[in-house]
């Protein structure tokens, strides 16, 4: 019998090869390509003067240097906004090289190319640029105040301002019983994926053509934006995504600058072109995320009950917005929890800030939601003197309410439905694994020792697989083993182990006998990107469709040669064989036979494919070889495209202690109860978790974006960004709870971003329950944490 392989703790295929050094990265590659160093601004806004190379040109090894008066076509244009919205009023994207001002520290201003990276380093050293200083917008605060623009025709600094709300807020809170309001704040941190981003592309001249490798979460967009933004048909240019060392989000953004440049100069001066990110560029000229101001109101009755919700933020998306609205959209809808809130709006005004871009970082905007959602519960549950957990369940959205409707508009333009979920029986496992109940005595025993402990809890709802499709292409060997190819990238999360297992047991093959490819516009030319944990969801999904399809086409084709109807065959371990026959006999044909029999041949290669040939075996002659609907080949391609996102949630329980002296926070325990429907692979799941949780714990105590008044970022380096290390990472208690998705064949949601999001809320409310003192804005370094304990003691 076939092992069955979906819901399995099945090894990832990928490891052995990437912790032996096998992997190939971009860096790994074009070893004879000439090499790209940009010159970018120092400053975070300042008018271009003047660029003088006239002390450059000498440099032995320069081969070439660009400005923006080089660009020609439309390389000279702006960036593309990637996600128009209607609200999105005055949407400003940069161009690929600097025209004429510089909006914040790393924006790039002239481009290098030389023999190596070294020589284009030094040319880049000896190009002088000439400044005008402008005023620098940095921070929410001076955004909002607009004493100072970052682009002239931008009014108050504000991109968009939109508004959902369900029924009259206002209204209802004004009305309720008890009310407050609070005042909430979340810091800028960034994704710093191992390896940065990077490009290599060469230019075939005879062919006129293009081969782009780019560290990406988009292979297929990033070839459609180098053939829009170089005039050339999409047929002429391939994208390769190789190995990736971690995205996190910011390397959906596409094309980055470089993604432009880097093909525009190997085709103009027809050599191979490199560029690869170091990290200062990548803490300067890539992406962050989640700096946000929030103020609400709330009103709620007796029992804890939410009457009604307002709350009104401010997103900083920096000196640009290439990628639109979509963080502030899924912080003002995500924001909601599992909750039913009654009467709700909010509304968010999107600001520029001479600081750098923000794209979507692991959480997209779920963290600053959550944040705010459970520090409104934590509020209400003292106000009451009530317990959290309690507050919590008498808000649940109901088993027996799904599917529900939230009545806002989602991140992908669809209905906010939930699909499913069981919030009261994931809160119940949750107290459980953390012993909610029995934590009090432990408080007890912790404060005779002379120990400050606290225990936190936060709840999550977040929108997974979002649309519009994905693909999968499936073709089966003649010798039995199985190609899948999907256009999603992958960056390590174990993609090809995963897939693998939906199509073994989709298509009844042995798990060993099935490659997966990956982020190649050469083997799948269609797809959306790996984003917004949507790959198990997309991918899975479409290439559980497309395996059916072929298990179907693999039965008709062995019906015929085993004189037997399609629907008393089965596939076990790669034999097609008639049910109930058992192994062995002449009632059985393996998939590489049936492989070789689909694709009808005049031609003998091997011993195989004399087979196919047209005097191998006796055939019907009234009929064509290949017959109408039919296509060569035991292979098929087919879409996934969901009517809406799945919905999976969780909730984290965590327990702290604080230093009575230092005001340090260590981190005793933290649980996880998660469900993303249907698992394919628990170990990769958790694996996601885990990985979530320690960003989780870097966005609440150790990361932020440090900067000056005047747009310096100060940290920008391993020495001085904090991030935690295995020791601050705690073991992580994890319990899964299952309810399908019914909106996709395989039942599953999204399990990427998931460990991240209650992070900030979770810690927050342990360090306020261990301290007794209001924890507002996150996140908090052991410097805070003392200042509010002075303010406590000076009030």
């Amino acid at each position: 019998m076939t092992t069955k392989m979906f819901g399995e703790r099945v090894p990832r295929v990928e490891d052995a090869r990437l912790v032996t050094g096998n992997g190939r990265f971009l860096d790994d590659l074009g070893h004879d390509a000439l090499e790209a160093a940009f010159v970018r601004s120092p400053h975070a806004h300042a008018r271009i003067l003047d660029i003088d190379v006239s002390g450059a040109l000498d440099v032995e090894g320069l081969v070439a240097i660009f400005t923006y008066e080089d660009l020609d076509g439309r390389t000279g244009e702006r960036l593309p906004l990637l996600i128009p919205h209607p609200t999105l009023t005055h949407g400003r994207t940069q161009y690929a090289l600097a025209h004429d001002e510089v909006n914040h520290v790393g924006e790039a201003i002239v481009m290098v190319v030389a023999t190596n990276r070294y020589v284009a380093e030094d040319v880049a050293d000896r190009i002088r640029v000439d400044y005008e200083h402008l005023p620098a917008v940095v921070g929410v605060e001076a955004a909002r105040a607009a004493e100072h623009l970052v682009h002239d025709d931008v009014p108050g600094n504000v991109a968009a301002l939109m508004v959902q709300q369900t029924g009259d807020a206002e209204a209802a809170i004004d009305a309720a019983p008890h009310r407050l309001e609070l005042d909430l704040a979340i810091e800028r941190s960034a994704s710093m994926p191992l390896e940065g981003k990077g490009v290599l592309a060469r230019w075939d001249e005879d062919d006129q053509s293009l081969l782009v490798h780019t560290s990406t979460q988009t292979s297929t967009s990033v070839r459609q934006a180098i053939a829009a933004k170089l005039g050339l048909p999409v047929d002429r240019v391939e994208v390769v995504t190789p190995d990736v060392g971690g995205g996190f989000g910011v390397k959906i953004v596409h094309p980055w600058p470089e993604e432009v440049l880097v093909p525009w100069a190997a085709r103009r001066l027809g050599r191979p072109v490199k560029w690869t990110e170091d990290r200062r560029e990548h803490f300067t000229s890539s992406a962050h995320e989640r700096g946000q101001l929030h103020h609400v109101r709330v009103g709620y009755d007796d029992d804890g009950r939410l009457r009604g919700l307002s709350v009104e933020f401010w997103h900083d998306h920096g000196a640009y917005i290439p990628y639109g609205l979509i963080v502030p959209i899924i912080t003002s809808t995500q924001l909601l929890g599992p909750y039913r809130t009654g009467p709700y709006r909010v509304e968010f005004r999107s600001l520029y800030t001479n600081t750098v871009i923000v794209t979507p970082y692991r959480g997209a905007g779920r963290p600053q939601g959550c944040f705010v959602m459970e520090r409104v519960m934590d509020a209400i549950a003292a106000d009451l003197g009530l317990d959290r957990t309690v507050v919590r369940e008498r808000n649940f959205i109901l088993p027996t309410e799904m599917p529900y409707d939230q009545g806002l508009v989602f991140q992908d333009g669809r209905p906010l439905i939930y699909d499913s979920g069981d919030f009261p029986a994931s809160l119940a496992r949750l107290k459980e694994l953390v012993d909610w109940d029995g934590f009090p005595a432990y408080r007890e025993r912790a404060r005779a020792e002379g120990r400050r402990v606290g225990i936190g809890i936060a709840c999550y709802v977040e929108g997974t697989g979002v649309g519009p499709y994905e693909g999968g292409h499936i073709r089966v060997e003649t010798d039995g083993s199985v190609v899948v190819s999907t256009g999603l990238t992958s960056q390590g999360q174990g993609h090809q182990t995963m897939l693998a297992q939906i199509v073994a047991d989709e298509l009844g093959v042995p798990f060993g006998s099935i490659t997966v490819t990956t982020g190649d516009t050469r083997r799948f030319k269609y797809a959306v990107g790996t984003f917004a944990s949507r790959t198990a969801v997309m991918s899975g999904s479409a290439v559980a469709v497309t395996a059916r399809g072929v298990r179907a086409k693999a039965l008709a084709i062995a019906a015929q040669a085993l004189e037997a109807n399609p629907e008393d065959l089965e596939i076990v371990d790669g034999v097609v064989r008639v049910r109930g026959a058992g192994a062995g006999g002449l009632s059985q044909i393996d998939l590489g036979t049936v492989a070789v029999l689909s694709n009808p041949l005049r031609y003998a290669f091997d011993e195989a494919s004399a087979r196919a040939t047209q005097f191998a075996a006796p055939a019907d002659p009234s009929r064509p070889p290949v017959g109408p609907g039919e296509s060569p080949g035991l292979e098929g391609t087919d879409y996934y495209s969901p009517p809406r996102s799945t919905f999976a949630n969780g909730m984290h329980a965590v327990v702290v202690e604080t230093d009575p002296e230092t005001a340090e926070t260590r981190i005793l325990r933290y649980c996880v109860v998660h469900d993303c429907g249907t698992l394919i692979n628990p170990m990769i799941v958790e694996g996601q978790i885990h990985g979530g949780v320690a960003q989780g714990v870097g966005g609440a105590l150790y990361e932020r974006m440090e900067y000056a008044p005047d747009g310096q970022l100060l940290n920008a380096s391993f020495m001085d960004f904090l991030m935690p290390y295995a020791s601050e990472v705690p073991d992580i208690e994890i319990d899964h709870l299952v309810t399908p998705s019914p909106l996709n064949p395989l039942g599953v949601k999204g399990a990427g971003e998931a460990g991240v999001i209650p992070g900030s809320a979770a810690i927050a409310a342990a360090i306020e329950d261990a301290e007794g003192i209001t924890i507002t804005r996150m996140p908090i370094s052991p410097s805070e944490l003392h200042a509010l304990r002075q303010a406590r003691e000076d009030a």
